[in-house]
């Protein structure tokens, strides 16, 4: 099959299309899919290039990509919930990473069926980033008519977070960041009266717009939760961050990958600290790890249908255009002036 890949740790402009090894059934709860669309999140090129490579080395050829859409091809003798030929949305596990390829495999219970009123484009912008929102939105508990803060409302994250926060968990009001240019897009691409206040970042510091004390949920997606906490409110304001260095406890459990026991305690050292700056502000801070799994996807699914999440896609490109590949993912990269999330066409 035809796969996006490296042979070596690399930035998107050493990202090779090539033949490697079909998945095949191994397991009898694993699901086949035909990929007929994967996206671009930054742990995709993150990773690719060696971010954790201290950690846990890559082995090569080393296929990219944990989002994808597509049909079932093949299931396993177990196998209950799919039969060949659905059409199914996943955010692979770790083992089985590969997304950005002409076939997938998982085990079911990282599948769902696909929202029925979405491309297969669009339906695979969703999983990880609306599944990352959706988990640190139910984090947060009860935000009926409370004030939420999510910056850069218009990144992969940031645009799902949004959506939920207001249509799904019925946030009272919803803030948001971004650039000069993007302004008049955030009604456009989320809908009307999804996002209460804007705040052009390039214009206006939040911390001086927003009134100190009055939020009470922050969503970081862009590693300014320690620089943001005068923002939340006192004793029961919540801080969620997934760009900010998680403990070493949560890393390890995620099972994503391992890790050695002295790195394990340096990370929960530096947690320790967030956690505690957030405490001088009576504040609390927690690490999101996101839980890939079918279950959220099937949600976010009736979210979807129901006109409550709106899939957000800035780029489109086809596989078989490497350089528009290399290109769109250099732009996720360097994590400056995209909007919502970047698709890989197989079809």
């Amino acid at each position: 099959m035809q796969s996006i890949h490296i042979n070596t740790y690399s930035e998107p402009s050493g990202y090779q299309l090539g033949e490697l090894a079909k998945p095949v059934i191994e397991d009898d709860r694993d699901v086949l899919i035909k990929v007929h669309a994967g996206s671009v999140n930054p742990v995709d090129v993150k990773m690719a290039v060696g971010v954790l490579k201290m950690v846990t080395p890559l082995q090569f050829p080393y296929k990219i990509g944990y989002d994808c859409a597509g049909t079932v091809s093949e299931v396993g003798s177990a196998v209950s919930r799919f039969k060949v030929g659905d059409e199914v949305y996943t955010r692979l596990p770790g083992s089985h990473r590969g997304a950005w390829s002409e076939y997938a495999k998982a085990p079911e219970n990282f599948f769902a069926l696909k929202p029925t009123n979405l491309s297969f484009d669009d339906a695979a912008s969703i999983p990880l980033a609306a599944v990352t929102a959706f988990q640190a939105l139910q984090s947060a508990g009860d935000l009926n008519g409370k004030t939420v803060f999510i910056p850069a409302g218009l990144s992969g994250t940031g645009a799902y977070c949004c959506q939920l926060a207001k249509n799904v968990f019925k946030a009272g009001k919803v803030i948001t960041t971004v650039s000069t240019s993007k302004v008049p897009k955030v009604k456009e691409l989320l809908g009307e009266g999804v996002v209460d206040e804007i705040i052009d970042y390039t214009k206006e510091d939040p911390k001086t717009t927003i009134p100190l004390g009055s939020v009470d949920f922050m969503f970081d997606t862009v590693g300014m939760a320690m620089p943001y906490l005068c923002l939340l409110r006192p004793k029961t304001g919540l801080v969620i961050s997934i760009s900010l260095i998680p403990s070493g406890d949560k890393l390890a459990a995620s099972g994503e990958v391992p890790v050695p026991f002295i790195l394990r305690k340096i990370l929960n050292l530096v947690d320790a600290i967030n956690r505690w700056r957030a405490s001088r502000w009576d504040v609390t801070y927690q690490y999101l790890f996101m839980d890939p799994n079918g279950k959220d996807l099937e949600e976010i699914k009736e979210s979807v249908e129901q006109g409550k999440l709106r899939a957000v896609v800035g780029t489109k490109v086809h596989y078989k255009d490497i350089d528009a590949v290399r290109e769109a993912c250099g732009v996720v990269f360097n994590g400056k002036g995209g909007i919502g999330k970047t698709v890989i066409s197989f079809d």
